[in-house]
């Protein structure tokens, strides 16, 4: 696998260990999706980069290493994004809430197998 595409998957583990350390200081998500301030923008931010890393490895035709991640997945991530950037203020935070919860998790363990494999070789 070139370095490039992997950088990729190196900058999504750091965006979602953010989010975490975010979660971590602030208590709860709960805590976090109520700071309308700092703390929710913050994430929202992060969640976009994150979806943006997934997108130009679409656009790189990077199959090896969107093989690794469920489509579902990935078109949620992306949709997400979507509503984060055109309708800021009607983001659902619930899902929001679900992504961070569950949807983080699974993508940090398939990147961390991913970059396990890939320095195994």
């Amino acid at each position: 696998m070139s370095k490039e595409p992997m950088s990729k998957i190196y900058l999504i583990v750091e965006k979602i260990d953010y989010i975490e350390q975010i979660v971590k200081s602030a208590g709860n998500i709960t805590n976090v999706l109520n700071d309308s301030v700092t703390l929710r923008p913050a994430v929202l931010m992060h969640l976009t980069s994150i979806a943006e890393q997934f997108n130009k490895l679409k656009q790189t035709n990077a199959m090896d290493i969107l093989n690794y991640f469920d489509k579902d997945d990935l078109k949620g991530m992306y949709d997400t994004r979507t509503y984060i950037a055109h309708d800021y203020e009607g983001v659902n935070l619930a899902i929001v809430e679900w992504i961070i919860r569950h949807g983080l998790p699974k993508f940090k363990k398939q990147c961390l197998e991913l970059i396990d494999k890939e320095e195994q070789k």
